[in-house]
């Protein structure tokens, strides 16, 4: 004795609709999420570039500083620059991160003066992030941020 099961193949042509809804949905939530992990990635490595910048700028000047060679910064007290060789030094090191200088915007401000020893420097790095896959993100501002006493 046979048995027929009534609407077989229907049943087939619906599991295998379902099964390439069931993938289609699956790629599109692991793509989003790699995409995700990647711009994140990105985003932290950026800022990490930045902050090793701004390290690198109060390195400069705190070796430099109080000889005032190289246009390091001001003489007098509690003014900032956005020119000359700590800035240079600082874009120089980004740049060779594969990050763009020319929207990048860095200060150094000398609290104490530039020409004592002991003087405080602060640099701040400032940098718009745009996203690397786009997709309509927006840009965020990173900020990076390091402070130090010139030591000679």
């Amino acid at each position: 004795m046979k048995y027929r099961v009534a609407n077989s193949g229907t049943d087939r042509k619906r599991q295998s609709g379902q099964a390439a809804v069931e993938f289609a949905l699956t790629i599109t939530s692991i793509f989003v999420l790699l995409i995700g992990m990647l711009e994140l990635t990105m985003f932290v490595y950026t800022y990490s570039v930045l902050a090793d910048a701004a390290k690198e700028g109060v390195r400069y000047a705190i070796v430099h500083g109080s000889s005032g060679q190289n246009g390091t910064g001001p003489s007098g007290g509690g003014s900032c620059v956005t020119s000359g060789a700590v800035i240079d030094n600082v874009k120089y090191y980004a740049a060779g991160s594969l990050h763009g200088t020319s929207n990048m915007t860095v200060n150094a401000c000398y609290t104490d003066g530039n020409n004592q020893p002991g003087s405080a420097v602060q640099v701040t790095v400032s940098y718009p992030y745009e996203p690397f896959f786009g997709l309509g993100w927006p840009t965020v501002n990173v900020y990076a941020n390091s402070a130090g006493r010139i030591m000679f």
